[in-house]
């Protein structure tokens, strides 16, 4: 179905906004780890555990939204998932150190395991047929986000690009109006068994390496560069890197998923490489937008595959543990990533996601599945 009236494409700029805010939410600490750093006296280990603090608590988020889409309408999850993200974002703005900041980082990731959630639930249930493709539109939504945050960082200091978050989640607010609800209920039921689906598998070890070179490029490589670019300048380069992530995203809805997959071990593996050893800045930049297009068809690689794995009526246990999983990258790249950083020196940062890549590939040799391709048509 073409989403062309303007009834039915109003909800759909909602969730890409609503997306967008939710990757800024990610994103807008990456500029602001050196100032973190500086204030408190923090090494690399402890701001790498202060970034994966989000994700940890965004493993909760998940279980407790879906078990909310199942009973009410992804809308209600909406609203409080933007109502837990502007407490955290308040945290940051009148708490001042540590353990104010560990704090409202996991507050924060609550509200966005509730957002992502509920976003991808409400695409499914207004656009069944064309999953893959609408969720590519939301992965490049998610990267067009993740220039908001960095640009809110370029305000510079820990406390104003918080308070400028946010006024976006204030702001945010009428775009759950905007996203409704369909005539028509779409029910989504859980399924254990389809966590028997090699299919499933590989859409899980799919996403979580995508996720973990995304925690290493946030929440370690900025730290690479601390010492030759201010907090603005930072800002400015993720935002060119959250460019590349959208168009990755966008073109990686027309690949066949698993070989979207496959590339991003290869560009993921050379680009964090590349910019954890390199000597000159031109390197770096090369080696960060390697890895950031890798991340961006590996997501939505890692979701196409799922998608043809597990019917989506059926999908509600699938997707709360894909989720988790993948998140458990995030959360795993910035602290074995800051860890590893401060032992070995960043130019062993590529030995992090080669790790990953080799139970990767070995789950490629397992998985058997049918399916239908992905519609492209679009909404």
């Amino acid at each position: 179905m073409s989403v062309q009236a303007g009834t039915e494409r109003r909800p759909y700029l909602a969730l890409l906004g609503l997306g967008a805010l939710d990757a800024a939410g990610y994103s807008v600490i990456v500029p602001v780890t050196p100032a973190i750093a500086a204030t408190t006296g923090a090494g690399p280990a402890l701001i790498g555990a202060l970034v994966a603090s989000f994700p940890a608590a965004m493993l909760v988020g998940y279980t407790l939204a879906g078990h909310g889409v199942r009973r009410r309408r992804p809308t209600v999850v909406l609203v409080g998932a933007l109502a837990l993200l502007a407490l955290g974002s308040l945290g940051f703005v009148l708490g001042d150190g540590l353990p104010a900041y560990f704090a409202a980082r996991l507050v924060m990731g609550l509200g966005s395991g509730g957002l992502w959630i509920a976003i991808t639930f409400a695409t499914m249930e207004r656009w069944p047929g064309q999953e893959y493709l609408c969720m590519s539109r939301i992965y490049a939504a998610y990267s067009v986000g993740g220039l908001i945050g960095p640009a809110l960082g370029t305000i510079g200091g820990v406390r104003g690009p918080f308070l400028a978050y946010l006024a976006l989640v204030v702001l945010a607010m009428p775009l759950v109006v905007a996203v409704g609800t369909p005539p028509r209920r779409r029910r989504f039921e859980p399924d254990r068994s389809v966590l028997r689906l090699p299919g499933f598998w590989l859409a899980c070890v799919g996403v979580l390496f995508a996720i973990l070179a995304l925690g290493l490029v946030e929440g370690v490589l900025p730290l690479r560069v601390a010492d030759r670019l201010q907090q603005a300048q930072i800002g400015w380069l993720y935002v060119g890197l959250a460019m590349l992530l959208a168009v990755s995203a966008v073109v990686a809805g027309r690949l066949v998923p698993r070989r979207a997959v496959a590339a991003s071990v290869v560009l993921v593996t050379a680009g964090v490489a590349l910019a954890g050893a390199a000597g000159t800045l031109p390197l770096f930049v090369v080696g960060l937008a390697l890895a950031g297009v890798g991340v961006g068809i590996g997501e939505t690689g890692a979701t196409g595959v799922l998608l043809e794995a597990v019917a989506p009526e059926r999908i509600v246990t699938a997707m709360v543990l894909w989720s988790q999983l993948g998140i458990v990258g995030y959360l795993a790249g910035p602290v074995v990533g800051g860890a590893v950083a401060e032992a070995f020196g960043f130019q062993a940062l590529g030995l992090i996601p080669l790790a990953v890549a080799v139970p990767l590939l070995a789950t490629f040799r397992l998985a058997r599945y049918s399916g239908a391709p992905p519609t492209s048509s679009s909404p």
